[in-house]
């Protein structure tokens, strides 16, 4: 997966992207990614958030979502 596509994609749509790596989650062998995608394009104003072991759990958990709410994106 091309993150960096994604997040344009989202970006051009008015989502906007954040990923997070957290040093202390990591540190703790927790789920260290966060993904959250926000915005007034997003309808009532939803947030699709999650977290993940990795980056593509993240988007595995999250793509799904945002292509339910009408948002293209790359494959």
């Amino acid at each position: 997966m091309d993150v960096v596509a994604i997040m344009e994609a989202l970006a051009e749509q008015g989502v906007t992207v954040l990923f997070k790596a957290d040093a202390e989650r990591m540190a703790e062998r927790r789920k260290p990614w966060t993904f959250v995608a926000s915005g007034t394009s997003l309808r009532d104003d939803i947030l699709v958030r999650t977290e993940g072991a990795s980056v593509e759990q993240c988007l595995e958990a999250c793509l799904p979502r945002l292509r339910e709410l009408g948002f293209s994106l790359p494959e």
